[in-house]
């Protein structure tokens, strides 16, 4: 556990600040890829490329700021989250102002793609680790504050989006909103570290500060026969790998994630195969963004009460489980009301899920191994968010029928929503018979006069939450998969 000078979460205060400040971040993380892709259709007749090519500048973007998450936690985890935040938005900056004299495709790739990509990626997780750092008890709500960014900003970017390209053209609005990009450096200043004195906070690994990397020449000499593992462990807490909780965590995002961008892509065309205009489809994403805008927080305030708080795995399995649910019962809806009843209930569970996404990784690795936790599994979550819509993009070429891809996505989110449920339903039981045991224990040494042990028991539980249930630091300590 975290040593005694480690400061407290202060719940409060610049804490706010920060959420905003994340608010900005994570919105336009999540958001401009998204955003982008009514541009298309001009850049595509301009470079004249098919629809398929084109469709990979926010493939790769987003699989580069998935696959950037391990990088980002190396920079947060030796230099804060401020200034990797503020590199973040000036790469993205620069990425959009290049891209504005592309030539060729290939060069769209690289600069938004890749560059572009990376420096959301930047932006995305240094952002979710500092809530953590700033919130304990009223960290639900933080998070889902934050989240909450992504629906705003896709709501805000689309119309402005349409705006700058009438008046502009794509060139001009690519240098335009590489300047608007600039406003993620203005939310990282805003990102103060909580302890300043401290400096940016070290990797732990079962409570103990691991030591910074060595600097002179002397030093590497004699840290030249570490193994590679060793060097990286220095960066990644690579010990979460035997955290029973989040290997539980892990599988069933990567589950999730074939099946979770996808009914999202393929709504307005889906919408259009059914005979509407292009208006009405655009519609049902309006529809789904702002039901989304607020279920979000009020998935965080929920996530906060007495009751969900000490067994939040739960509602996520809940979330992930409902979502499938919606889309399996896509293809029943018929006419426009319809699509419009899907859209809002695919919006609350879609909203739901992405509130709880980081904050139940926390609730099960906690603040000191988060920043860790969030790089390892967006690295794992890359393959999915890549693959999985061209597969279900596959399955209607194949088919010539929308209706087998929600299927397909519904059953994989169903099929993850009830994994996360049973497993954290067998870890929750294995918590409660080690926390039954350690009663026992102090009972049996009470009795006995052992009050040695009966001390050590109860400064242990004293260490618990005020709603009752294990620190993420106890819990970190206690889960580990034994070797």
């Amino acid at each position: 556990m975290a040593s005694g000078s480690r400061s407290s979460p202060p719940d409060g205060g610049w804490g706010w600040v920060v959420v905003f400040a994340a608010f900005i971040s994570i919105g336009f993380s999540y958001a401009f890829p998204k955003a982008l892709t009514m541009y298309f259709k001009e850049i595509q007749r301009h470079f004249d490329v098919s629809y398929s090519q084109i469709a990979w500048v926010s493939s790769i973007m987003m699989a580069v700021m998935y696959a950037g998450g391990p990088l980002s936690s190396v920079l947060v985890n030796r230099y804060g989250s401020r200034p990797v935040v503020i590199t973040g938005g000036l790469m993205c900056s620069v990425s959009m102002v290049a891209a504005s004299f592309s030539t060729t495709i290939t060069h769209l790739y690289v600069c938004i793609g890749i560059v572009g990509g990376l420096g959301l990626s930047f932006n995305l997780q240094p952002s979710l680790t500092i809530i953590g750092k700033y919130f304990q008890k009223r960290r639900p709500i933080a998070n889902g504050l934050a989240m909450a960014g992504s629906p705003v900003f896709l709501c805000t970017l689309a119309p402005l989006n349409q705006f700058l390209f009438e008046g502009f053209g794509w060139r001009g609005s690519f240098c335009i909103l590489g300047a608007m990009l600039l406003n993620c450096c203005v939310a990282g200043s805003l990102m103060r570290p909580l302890n300043n004195a401290g400096g940016p906070d070290r990797p732990e690994i079962n409570g103990a500060v691991k030591p910074k990397p060595c600097k002179n020449g002397t030093q590497l000499q004699t840290k030249a026969k570490r193994s590679c593992l060793d060097s990286v462990s220095c960066f990644m807490d690579l010990s979460l790998f035997r955290h029973r909780g989040f290997i539980i965590y892990l599988i069933g995002n990567m589950l999730m994630f074939f099946g979770f961008f996808a009914p999202m892509i393929f709504l307005a065309p889906y919408a259009k195969h059914r005979g509407m205009d292009e208006y009405s489809a655009a519609s049902l994403l309006s529809a789904l963004a702002l039901v989304d805008m607020f279920a979000r927080p009020a998935t965080g305030l929920l996530a906060n009460t007495a009751h969900v708080r000490p067994r939040v795995q739960y509602l996520f399995s809940f979330a992930i489980t409902y979502n499938g649910v919606c889309h399996l019962l896509c293809p029943l809806a018929s006419g426009y009301w319809g699509l419009v009843i899907y859209a809002v209930c695919y919006g609350v569970v879609y909203g739901m899920v992405c509130a709880l996404l980081f904050e139940c990784l926390m609730d099960v690795v906690g603040p000191t191994k988060f920043s860790s936790a969030v790089g390892l599994v967006t690295i794992f979550e890359c393959c999915p968010v890549l693959v999985g819509p061209p597969i279900a993009g596959a399955l209607v070429d194949m088919f010539g029928n929308y209706s087998y891809m929600f299927y397909m996505c519904g059953a994989v989110l169903l099929t993850a929503g009830l994994f996360l449920f049973i497993m954290n339903y067998y870890n929750y039981r294995r918590k409660d018979t080690r926390r039954r045991v350690r009663e026992n224990v102090s009972e049996l040494a009470e009795r006995n006069g052992d009050t040695r042990i009966s001390d050590r028991t109860q400064e242990r539980d004293g260490q618990s939450l005020s709603m009752g249930s294990e620190t993420p630091e106890i819990r970190a300590e206690t889960d580990e998969i034994p070797v």
